[in-house]
């Protein structure tokens, strides 16, 4: 029995002081519920003490309940990432650089969840867990980008006249009125973010929030939402359309598994990998801004034209796709690689301290995760990333450290709704 096709239930207790429950229009044999006794005998006649109508005595005392419906939630994860391979061009005339990045999921999560209420002064953000205090709630923050993203245009639509099974149509004008549906309608929603992936640690948490918040909002106003669930859900080139203009890493969260990543990261093609990795993830409370590590490799890559320092840089990826496909942790480890991690040092000198106390805690290997500053250390299974763990923190070489593995899987509907 769904809720939405019950609007009353009634409640009725009889002199045994049993409970009987029952809806209208439910049962086509027209049986009772337990402790109400059917209205009509064989022979049609009404039994002694029992209405026709209800099957109720008449010596019950009924009582109407109007039910009031909750507000509709919607809840939705995504998942951090590390970069496999991080190789980054010279600067572009456009002020970019162009990526090639292998990106995998790993399994530390960012779960979303969207609840409506009644106004925009309603429409707050909450967040807990690693870190929470630093995650930005204005309007800034990638997960209220997010749904504002497809709020605006489910309002867009509505607008327009779309709508039917999911599919672009033009809705009836005289049906539109009748139901008084406008895109004054779009409902608004309070958004809560569990952290569970470091901030600012290069690991895509933000973009992760993102994922998981654009995927709970097409579920919220496009499939569940009574008053915009006739609106066509976004296909999935517009979904990931949405994801590349909220930031480049935010389609690859939506993706999730392993990715090659080309132009800004964000022109993916999934990459056949076999198996599960173990990591140990070293993190740092003071984070590191992305925008200046880059700026620092600027630097570095002109100082290198200029002959003062070696120009490395990250080769082929072949060496790294055939060891994803074996599965072989130990393959893996000497194709790891990122351009931006010696500006990452160079900003924070103290993370080759920490991948020299990786180095000697015995993992397989240790780079700077995307921008950084957390540190991936590669393990052999879980319980080595765990010694690894335990070893980096006992150095003091880390602010925390935590294990995972990968790859993890796409931004997905949490199961309990």
């Amino acid at each position: 029995m769904s809720r939405d096709s019950i609007d009353r239930t009634s409640i009725s207790r009889a002199d045994t002081g049993r409970v009987g429950v029952h809806t209208s229009g439910n049962d086509p044999k027209g049986s009772a519920g337990p402790g109400v006794r059917r209205g009509k005998d064989p022979k049609g006649s009404a039994e002694p003490g029992v209405r026709r109508d209800s099957g109720i005595p008449h010596d019950a005392k009924s009582v109407q309940l109007k039910q009031t419906p909750s507000p509709l939630s919607v809840g939705a994860v995504a998942h951090g990432k590390v970069n496999l391979h991080l190789g980054v061009s010279d600067l572009r005339d456009d002020g970019y650089h162009d990526l090639t990045t292998v990106f995998q999921s790993v399994a530390l999560q960012e779960k979303v969840r969207l609840t409506e209420v009644a106004s925009e002064e309603e429409a707050t953000v909450t967040v807990t867990g690693h870190d929470a205090h630093l995650v930005p709630t204005d309007p800034s923050n990638l997960a209220v980008r997010a749904v504002e993203a497809v709020r605006s245009l489910v309002k867009a639509r509505m607008k327009e006249g779309s709508c039917g099974d999911n599919s672009p149509g033009e809705i009836d004008r005289s049906e539109l009125a009748s139901h008084k549906m406008t895109e004054q309608d779009v409902p608004w929603v309070a958004i809560h973010i569990e952290k569970g992936v470091p901030v600012a640690g290069g690991m895509a948490g933000g973009s992760a929030d993102a994922a998981a918040a654009l995927v709970a909002a097409v579920e919220f106003y496009c499939e569940r939402h009574p008053r915009t669930s006739h609106v066509p859900t976004p296909t999935m080139e517009e979904q990931y359309g949405i994801a590349a203009s909220l930031g480049a890493d935010v389609p690859f969260c939506v993706l999730g598994g392993t990715a090659l990543g080309l132009g800004r990261g964000d022109e993916l093609v999934t990459v056949m990998a076999h198996g599960t990795f173990h990591w140990a993830l070293a993190t740092d409370k003071r984070g590191l801004s992305t925008p200046k590590v880059f700026a620092q490799l600027d630097k570095q890559r002109a100082a290198a034209a200029s002959g003062e320092r070696p120009d490395i840089r990250a080769g082929s990826t072949d060496a790294l796709m055939r060891a994803l496909v074996s599965g072989d942790a130990e393959q893996l480890a000497p194709t790891l690689v990122n351009d931006l991690q010696a500006p990452a040092i160079s900003l924070m000198p103290t993370l080759r301290e920490t991948l020299r106390a990786a180095k000697e805690a015995g993992a397989l290997a240790a780079i700077v995760s995307g921008s950084g500053p957390t540190i991936a250390m590669l393990c052999r299974d879980a319980d080595h990333a765990l010694d690894v763990a335990t070893a980096v923190s006992v150095a003091g070489k880390a602010s925390a450290t935590i294990t995972a593995s990968s790859p993890a899987g796409p931004a997905r509907i949490l199961e309990e709704d």
